[in-house]
């Protein structure tokens, strides 16, 4: 692990309080109406500008419960006040992940005013996506969900899905595919159904490699219509990882979630955590509540030094040498996901995860093997073209 700390993300929590109830939901207090401060989120700002440690790229995350139960005042307030802390010389861009169900005209001018990235989770096609995405009362919010898609799409707002694979989903490919064409929706990002928190996942209960060979045949032939037939533009599982196989030599691959600060995840009350955002609400024998510190009573230098954070540092990077030296894949990976270790193996200080299985071997060998097919096949057309000059 890098000794360089540098703040590339911020997750902030505006509201642990989601206006729907997902069935595989991880997050703990999801009925929880509290409110990050204006007072919090300008103290945050203030501790992250006036540190050694902010980069001069960061991305703020509006996430860890549904962003747009609040309203676009809220957002407009916040904003501002952190654009007048802002340094000169320092890109920061805002992104909200929702569920889509409460995007209207007026969260579009916000979203379009603020130049803002947005997420929408949409898991597929009705059946698909209402057989885990709910309302409070148990209803589909399907209907909810693809309206404000549309409505983003006819104010001209970009936007990508992330859609949870459950193991019906997992079968049909061909059918998130043609959903996909048929909505316009150009860029995808798959999350395999894990186990995490209180969600014990079906997928992950029938075994690593069943499930990893379930998610490499359907990302295989979900990779194999999208080069066949042209209108996805972005597969994060794929794309995302292209550039981390086909790079210079000398470039470093970073990974953030084992960089101390480098994913500065900040609850509704200023507490604070590191690594990876979905620590935030639990709690563990050995590190407790996973918190670093508070916003409002610790610089970050002091969270950087605290006892809990050298705990987890401690384990963390023994973990990422152990998949350093054991793992052939980690010059694309940079050492895994904490919270996948940790709720999978039960410990930080361990290495490969049915996550590490899904999101970097499954895809980076399906594009070895497309390289590995396309370069034979020059090959021997070039071959060929040899021979037939030879003949002429």
């Amino acid at each position: 692990m890098s000794t360089n700390t540098r703040i590339h993300t911020i997750v902030l929590q505006p509201t642990p309080f989601c206006n729907i109830r997902c069935k595989y939901c991880y997050l703990p207090t999801r009925d929880d109406i509290s409110t990050m401060s204006l007072d919090t989120i300008e103290t945050t700002f203030r501790r992250v500008f006036e540190s050694s440690y902010a980069s001069e790229q960061i991305t703020v995350i509006w996430h860890a419960g549904e962003p747009l139960v609040l309203p676009v005042s809220y957002y407009e307030t916040a904003f501002q006040a952190i654009e007048r802390l802002r340094p000169a010389g320092m890109e920061l861009r805002h992104s909200f992940q929702t569920n889509g169900t409460l995007v209207t005209k007026e969260w579009c001018d916000l979203i379009r005013r603020w130049n803002v990235g947005v997420g929408v989770s949409i898991d597929g096609p009705r059946a698909m996506h209402d057989a885990n995405r709910v309302t409070r009362s148990g209803k589909g919010t399907f209907d909810k969900a693809m309206r404000g898609a549309r409505l983003l799409q006819a104010e001209g707002i970009p936007f990508h899905v992330i859609s949870v694979l459950s193991k019906d989903a997992l079968q049909k490919p061909e059918q998130l595919h043609s959903f996909y064409m048929e909505e316009g929706i150009r860029d995808v990002c798959f999350n395999v159904e894990e186990s995490e928190g209180d969600h014990v996942s079906e997928l992950m209960q029938q075994g690593r490699d069943a499930t990893r060979l379930q998610f490499q045949q359907f990302l295989q032939t979900f990779w194999m219509l999208s080069r066949k037939t042209p209108g996805i533009n972005f597969i994060r599982e794929i794309d995302g990882l292209i550039t981390r196989i086909f790079r210079p030599e000398e470039a470093r691959v970073g990974n953030n979630q084992v960089e101390p600060l480098a994913m500065l995840n900040v609850d509704c009350k200023g507490n604070v955590g590191t690594f990876s955002p979905e620590l935030l609400g639990y709690r563990n024998e050995r590190y407790h509540d996973f918190l670093v510190g508070n916003v409002h009573s610790h610089t970050l230098e002091e969270m950087l030094h605290s006892p809990a954070m050298t705990a987890m540092v401690e384990d963390i990077h023994a973990g990422v040498e152990s998949c350093r030296k054991e793992c052939d894949y980690f010059s694309i990976c940079g050492g895994g996901a904490p919270v996948n270790k940790l709720s999978e193996n039960g410990t930080f200080a361990s290495t490969q995860t049915s996550f590490c299985n899904l999101v970097q071997i499954t895809p980076a060998n399906l594009i070895l093997s497309a390289f590995s097919q396309m370069e034979h096949s020059l090959t021997a057309t070039l071959q060929r073209g040899s021979e037939v000059a030879a003949a002429a």
